[in-house]
C-alpha cells in the first residue's frame, strides 16, 4: 500500500515539479493543493501519512496549517515537512515550536525533490503502519487509569499497531487514559529454518505467540457523536505485543 502525502504550496511550478518527480514512484500517492484553506479541509476529512507544506501558502499559511494538523482527529500525529528558504533560522525555530518534524530548502530540481521524498519516506511509512487496522472482535476489560476500581467491558471493532476501536464508550472523554486487558490476535509464524527441529509430523512446525490476556495502556483519541464507539491510541506496547499485532495485520508473512 502506498504512502499518502498531502503537499501544499502556493507556487504551481513547485507542485508540478513534485508531481512530475513522484508520478512513476509506486510507494507514493501525492495529493497537491495550492490553497492552504483547501489543504486544511483535506486534513479534516481524509487520513494522510504525511504533510509537506511551504512556510507561506495562500489564505492559510504553513504555520496555521500545522495547527490544523495538530487539531485533526485523523492526522494529529503525522510527520510534517516545511519547505523554507535555506538557512532561515527564525522560521525553523518557529516551526519546531509549532510541531514541524523536518525542514528542507525548497527543491529546485527533480533530483532534489526525489531525495527529499526518500529522506522522509521512513517516517511516513511508520505512520501508515500505525493506522493500518483490521477488524478484530474480542472482549476488552477497560479500567479508568486514574480511578483504579472503575471498569467496564467493551467489544473491540478494529485493531492496528497504533490503537484499537471499541464499543460502547461508556461515557469516557477524549484524552482520558484507560488500562485495557484483552487477548491479542494470534497468528502463527514459521520458525526460522536454522532453528527448526527435524520434522516428525506431516505439518511444518510453527512458532506461536504467548496466549492469554494482555494488559495495554491507551488514551482515548475520539468518541463517536452517538457515544456508541471510541478509538484509543496504544501507549507503550511491549515488543511481543507489537509483533502480535504486526503479524495479524500482515497475515504472519
Amino acid at each position: 500500500m502506498s504512502v499518502k502525502i498531502l503537499m501544499a504550496d502556493g507556487d504551481l511550478e513547485v507542485l508540478e515539479l513534485a508531481k512530475a518527480t513522484m508520478s512513476s514512484v509506486q510507494w507514493c500517492d501525492l495529493v497537491t493543493v495550492q490553497d492552504g484553506r483547501e489543504a486544511s479541509d483535506w486534513l479534516q476529512s481524509q487520513k494522510f501519512d504525511g504533510l509537506i507544506t511551504a512556510d507561506r501558502t495562500s489564505d492559510v499559511d504553513g504555520f496555521e496549517l500545522v495547527q490544523c494538523v495538530k487539531h485533526s482527529p485523523l492526522n494529529a500525529s503525522i510527520p510534517i515537512v516545511m519547505l523554507t528558504q535555506e538557512n532561515d533560522i527564525d522560521t525553523m525555530r518557529r516551526g519546531f515550536k509549532a510541531g514541524v518534524t523536518f525542514f528542507a530548502a525548497k527543491p529546485a530540481s527533480r533530483e532534489r525533490f526525489y531525495r527529499l521524498f526518500n529522506a522522509v519516506r521512513g517516517a511516513m511509512e511508520t505512520e501508515r503502519r500505525r493506522h493500518h487496522r483490521l477488524p478484530y472482535r474480542t472482549s476488552v476489560t477497560c479500567t479508568l487509569a486514574d480511578e483504579g476500581q472503575s471498569h467496564f467491558v467493551a467489544e473491540s471493532i478494529e485493531i492496528g499497531e497504533g490503537g484499537i476501536s471499541l464499543r460502547p464508550s461508556r461515557g469516557v472523554q477524549v484524552g482520558q487514559a484507560l488500562e485495557l486487558e484483552f487477548v491479542m490476535p494470534q497468528v502463527s509464524r514459521p520458525l526460522p529454518a536454522e532453528s527448526r527441529k527435524p520434522r516428525t509430523t506431516l505439518f511444518a512446525e510453527r512458532e506461536e505467540h504467548a496466549l492469554g490476556p494482555q494488559k495495554v495502556r491507551g488514551t482515548v483519541r475520539y468518541v463517536a457523536p452517538d457515544g456508541e464507539s471510541m478509538g484509543l491510541d496504544f501507549l507503550g506496547l511491549t515488543p511481543p505485543q507489537r509483533q502480535m499485532i504486526q503479524d495479524y495485520i500482515s497475515g504472519g508473512l
